[in-house]
C-alpha cells in the first residue's frame, strides 16, 4: 500500500498533510510532477512537461490497495478501474458508484467552454479543506488496511 500524489497541482498543505498521516500509518508516499515543480520528497518521479505525462506515470505507479490524491476526474476514473482509492485535494473520495457522473459533467463543462462560455474555477483553499483532506485520507488508510486484513494481503 502506498499513496502517490499527482504533484503538479496538489497545493503543498496537501503534500505535508500526505507525509504527516503516512508516518502515522507507516505507509510510503510517492509523488510524481513534471520537470517545471520543485517537490521535495523522498520519492520522487519526475517526468517532462507533456500533457498527461505525469497523469499516466500516476496511473501506472498505481495498484490495488493504493491511494491516489488527484483533482483530476479522468485519471480517478482510472486508478479506481485499477483498484486503487482515489482521493481530492479536497478530500472527496472519488466512488466508482459517480465516477461516471463526473466525468459526464467534466464533458459537458469543456464543451461550454469551446463553445465561448465560462465556467467557474476551483474555490480558494480553506484550513476545513486541509481538516476535510486529512480526514477523507486517514479514513481511507483504515478502510484500506482493514480491506488488506480481511483478505490476507491478498489481491
Amino acid at each position: 500500500m502506498k499513496i502517490i500524489i499527482d504533484a503538479d497541482a496538489a497545493p503543498k498543505s496537501v503534500l505535508e498533510i500526505c507525509r504527516q498521516v503516512s508516518r502515522q500509518f507507516a505507509v510510503p508516499v510517492v509523488t510524481v510532477a513534471s520537470f517545471n515543480h520543485r517537490i521535495e520528497s523522498e520519492h520522487h518521479i519526475m517526468v517532462g512537461d507533456a500533457s498527461q505525462e505525469a497523469d499516466i506515470q500516476v496511473a501506472n505507479q498505481a495498484r490495488r490497495g493504493d491511494i491516489v490524491v488527484t483533482q483530476d476526474w479522468g485519471l480517478a476514473a482510472v486508478v479506481l478501474g485499477k483498484g486503487a482509492a482515489a482521493l481530492s485535494p479536497t478530500g472527496r473520495i472519488f466512488s466508482p458508484a459517480t465516477i461516471d457522473f463526473l466525468l459526464e459533467e467534466r464533458a459537458l463543462k469543456a464543451k461550454h467552454r469551446r463553445g465561448g462560455g465560462r465556467t467557474k474555477g476551483p474555490a480558494k483553499r480553506t484550513t476545513e479543506n486541509d481538516i476535510k483532506f486529512k480526514q477523507s485520507l486517514q479514513k481511507l488508510l483504515l478502510a484500506l488496511r482493514k480491506e488488506t486484513i480481511i483478505s490476507g494481503g491478498k489481491d
